[in-house]
């Protein structure tokens, strides 16, 4: 469609979280601790100071809200760049304008906001560095991702850094009815009554995000059926009509994605079949990797389970396995059985203290002589012959065992097995074959 054809369609309203936007600090909701009444931040706005900041938080928290309101308090021009889209490039024109206006003794500072500052590479970050430091430009960075891990240090030290968190059932309740009651900027002009039931379900259904829940209740006022009157009535049937058409909140590379999944893995390992469920089931639904589902199963098999129950690692290497065989979303049953039987079945970290204890003597002491019996068949001399006739195959003996040298001499006990699931069997056996490394058999837990 050209420019032209867009130019003959009528004039369409900013979405509905748009117009909400707040204006000053005074109108944003549920981030008290971070700008509310008496922190420095409002204190300084309130003064007309603004330093740089760095607002990080989850989606729809209020962190462009923030940035907005507090430069309009303080007043200046504002430059707003989204570091998806922007360039060193278009840093350093605004920098250049930044300077043209000091040199004017322009009153008011040049404020540069950057939304999704985590997008900017070291370089591009870089870039900013002497600006900010010399008060050229105010700089308000706007990030979802930690900025202690997606922002250089050099910014962060001249910068502060905010907090902002994602907003309570109660506090995106209290924005809704802002919007109901606003006929300037909202729908206060629709005649629509929303009952408790509706602004509960939005309330709890957009995870905190503001912006996610305006959208909703603006679509839902759009699909509304007008009574004789032309009210409309929003219930609780009204919202799950709206919700069953969204999908859950999340991303594969920000905090969502690290939150729900170290949830996943604490769940399987924590034995709640449960909440394993639950988490894994919101990431797939949200748009999650199966693989990356398949592979923290995998892992879980072995590093939380282990000897406990061997067949652990069997079901999870085998849904992975199904995932490329049928693919998803019907290996989503797969998944789904492995993750339960991982979280079902019995625990075990011996393994990673085995590896721990090893690496810890391997690091304490000279690597070990491989024992003269031990060796391979390259050396031909007679020493190396005699030698190798005192290896004893196991094979030759009763119970496919003899005791023998493996390490070159004495060492401490590295695989400890722990005293439930199948790993009690395996002491049993290693008491009976090293009685003086593993003397006392492990007691199961039931016979404790």
């Amino acid at each position: 469609m050209t420019d032209e054809l867009f130019d003959q369609l009528p004039p369409q309203p900013a979405p509905l979280a748009y117009r909400m936007r707040p204006r000053t600090l005074g109108e944003v909701v549920g981030q008290d601790s971070a700008v509310g009444p008496g922190t420095p931040l409002r204190g300084a706005i309130e003064r007309g100071r603004l330093p740089s900041l760095i607002l990080w938080g989850p989606p729809g928290c209020g962190k462009t809200t923030v940035a907005l309101a507090a430069s309009g308090q303080v007043g200046g021009r504002v430059y707003r760049l989204n570091a998806v889209t922007a360039s060193v490039k278009d840093v350093r024109k605004v920098v250049g304008e930044a300077k043209q206006a000091r040199r004017a003794r322009l009153p008011k500072p040049v404020i540069l906001f950057i939304d999704e500052i985590h997008r900017f590479n070291r370089a591009q970050q870089d870039a900013l560095l002497p600006a900010v430091e010399a008060g050229v430009v105010r700089f308000i960075g706007a990030t979802v991702h930690n900025p202690y891990t997606s922002v250089i240090g050099a910014l962060l030290s001249r910068s502060l850094v905010v907090e902002l968190h994602a907003l309570e059932p109660a506090d995106v309740k209290s924005l809704l009815r802002r919007a109901l009651k606003d006929a300037e900027r909202g729908l206060g002009d629709r005649q629509i009554q929303a009952d408790d039931g509706f602004l509960e379900h939005l309330a709890a259904y957009c995870g905190g995000d503001a912006r996610r829940a305006l959208a909703a209740l603006e679509l839902a006022a759009d699909a509304a059926t007008l009574t004789d009157d032309g009210s409309i009535t929003l219930d609780a049937d009204a919202a799950r009509r709206v919700l069953d058409q969204q999908q859950p909140l999340h991303d594969r590379a920000g905090d969502y994605h690290y939150d729900r999944a170290s949830a996943f893995i604490k769940s399987m390992r924590g034995g709640d079949p449960d909440a394993a469920l639950y988490w894994m089931l919101l990431m797939l639904d949200g748009g999650e990797d199966p693989r990356f589902i398949a592979r923290r199963i995998v892992i879980c098999a072995s590093e939380d389970v282990g000897n406990a129950d061997p067949r652990a690692l069997t079901m999870a290497v085998s849904a992975a396995q199904a995932l490329e065989l049928v693919g998803y979303p019907e290996a989503t049953y797969n998944l789904v059985q492995a993750a339960v039987y991982v979280a079902c079945a019995p625990k075990s970290n011996s393994l990673g203290n085995a590896m721990t204890a090893t690496r810890r003597l391997i690091a304490e002491e000279p690597p070990r002589a491989v024992p003269p019996h031990l060796r391979g068949t390259g050396d031909r001399s007679a020493a190396a012959r005699r030698a190798r006739d005192d290896y004893k195959y196991p094979h030759l003996h009763p119970g496919g065992f003899v005791e023998q040298d493996y390490l070159g001499g004495a060492h401490p006990q590295l695989y400890t097995p722990i005293p439930h699931g199948f790993e009690v069997e395996l002491a049993d056996r290693l008491a009976r074959w090293w009685p003086e490394r593993w003397g006392d058999s492990i007691e199961s837990e039931d016979d404790a």
